[in-house]
C-alpha cells in the first residue's frame, strides 16, 4: 500500500468548491489569469472536496472528503521565516467514494509534523469493497471481490539537514475474497479469509524543486517489509520496492522526466498482493506476478507561462510465478496530456492525461505530476 499524502492533499484542494473569503482574488496580480494561489495559501479549518475516479480496473466514479487544516499554508510560511524550515500544516480527513462497477470504500487519516518538519507521521484506517479482475496464468480476466479493513501507520525522520527521510511503516489488511464468476484454478484452494500484517523500513530521498509539478530534481523511495504471524499476518512473506523519478531541464521551455519502478515478493504471498505493472492507459493489476519492473519517459513543452503539453510512454513486465522473464508479455502505455498553472505562487498545475495501451483506453484528471 502506497500513501502519497502531498499529492492527495493538493488534488483535493484544487477540485474543492471555493468557499474563500470575499477579499481573496482568483485573478493573478501578474498576468490577470485565473489563479487559486491566494485561496490555497490562506484557507484553514474545514474544507469539503469532491473525489474523481477514472481507473479502468474499477470503472468511473467519485465521492467526497472532508479535510481539516490546523493552519493555513500562509501561516506555515510565516513560521518558516522564523525557524528557517517549511513545516506543512497538520491535516485530518474523512471521506468515501464508489464506482459504477460496485467498488466502494471509505476511511479516515491524519498527517502530523513536528520538530521543524524533522518528524512526519501518517496514520490511516479504511474499509473497502473492491470489484476487479485477476488475470494470472491464463491472461484472462476472472472477476473477484475483496472486502476488507486496512490500517497504515508510518513515521519518517529527517536524517540531519539532508533530503533523506527514514523510518518504520506498518500495514494491516483483514480481507475476505471470492471469485464471482470463472475461478482462477491455477491458484488451487483459496482460504478466502486472510490477514496481512507487514512491518518494515522506508527510506525516502527528495530534492525536487516542487513536490507537485517538478521541473528539476529527483525523488526516490526504498521499502522492505516482512509479513509474519507475530505482526498479525496469516501468511509469511517479504515485499521489496524501489522507485525513482528525475526531472531534467533541457531548455527554458522543455523538460524531460524519467521513471523506474521495481517490485518483488518472496514467500506465500496472496494473489491480490502481488506486484503489477503501473502505467497510464493500463488497467491496474492487468500484468501481475512475483516481480514487476516498469520504466517510463515523459517530455513536457511549456509554451506559455501557464500552459504546457506533455507526451509520455512506458513499458513494463511482470514475471516469476507464472512465466519467466523472457516469456512474460510486454506491457506498454502511452499518451498525451496538458497542464494549466492553476496556482502560480505554489507552482501547482492541473490538467488531463489521455492514454492508450494494448488492452485499454483511459483518461485521468491530474494535479501536478502523474508519478506518485
Amino acid at each position: 500500500m502506497r500513501i502519497r499524502f502531498p499529492t492527495l492533499l493538493l488534488s483535493a484542494l484544487l477540485f474543492a468548491s471555493p468557499l474563500a473569503n470575499a477579499e481573496i482574488s482568483f485573478r493573478d496580480s501578474e498576468d490577470g489569469g485565473f489563479d487559486m494561489s491566494d485561496y490555497l495559501l490562506n484557507h484553514k479549518g474545514f474544507l469539503p472536496v469532491p473525489v474523481v475516479i477514472t481507473e479502468p480496473a474499477i470503472g468511473y466514479g467519485g465521492g467526497a472528503m472532508l479535510l481539516f487544516f490546523s493552519e493555513s499554508m500562509a501561516e506555515a510560511g510565516e513560521k518558516a521565516k522564523e525557524t528557517g524550515v517549511m513545516q506543512p500544516p497538520n491535516i485530518t480527513g474523512v471521506g468515501g467514494a464508489a464506482t459504477d462497477n460496485g467498488t466502494w470504500g471509505g476511511g479516515i487519516f491524519h498527517f502530523h509534523t513536528w520538530g521543524g518538519d524533522r518528524y512526519r507521521y501518517l496514520g490511516a484506517l479504511g474499509k473497502v469493497n473492491l470489484e476487479t479482475d485477476y488475470y494470472g496464468l491464463s491472461s484472462r480476466p476472472r472477476s473477484y471481490q475483496l472486502n476488507g479493513v486496512a490500517l497504515v501507520q508510518q513515521l519518517l525522520v529527517r536524517i540531519g539537514d539532508s533530503h533523506w527521510f527514514a523510518g518504520p511503516r506498518y500495514t494491516y489488511l483483514d480481507a475476505e475474497t471470492k471469485f464471482t464468476g470463472e475461478l482462477a484454478t491455477e491458484l488451487g484452494f483459496l482460504d478466502t479469509d486472510r490477514q496481512i500484517g507487514k512491518a518494515g523500513l522506508v527510506v525516502d530521498y527528495d530534492s525536487r524543486d516542487n513536490m507537485f509539478f517538478p521541473s528539476r530534481g529527483a525523488y526516490a523511495e526504498l521499502e522492505a517489509q516482512i509479513a509474519r504471524d507475530w505482526l498479525g499476518s496469516s501468511q509469511e512473506f517479504e515485499t521489496y520496492a524501489a522507485r525513482a523519478y528525475t526531472w531534467i531541464p533541457l531548455a527554458k521551455e522543455w523538460n524531460l522526466g524519467l521513471r523506474i519502478d521495481g517490485r518483488a515478493t518472496e514467500g506465500d504471498v496472496p494473489f491480490y498482493a502481488q506486484p503489477f505493472v503501473s502505467l497510464r492507459g493500463l488497467s491496474k493489476g492487468r500484468y501481475q506476478d512475483q516481480y514487476a519492473l516498469t520504466g517510463e519517459v515523459e517530455g513536457r513543452w511549456t509554451f506559455t507561462p501557464r500552459w504546457s503539453v506533455l507526451a509520455f510512454g512506458g513499458m513494463g513486465k511482470a514475471w516469476g510465478r507464472w512465466k519467466d522473464l523472457g516469456e512474460a508479455d510486454d506491457a506498454w502505455g502511452a499518451g498525451l496530456g496538458f497542464r494549466y498553472l492553476i496556482a502560480r505562487k505554489l507552482g501547482i498545475a492541473a490538467g488531463i492525461d489521455v492514454a492508450k495501451s494494448e488492452d485499454d483506453n483511459a483518461f485521468y484528471f491530474q494535479v501536478g505530476s502523474a508519478w506518485r
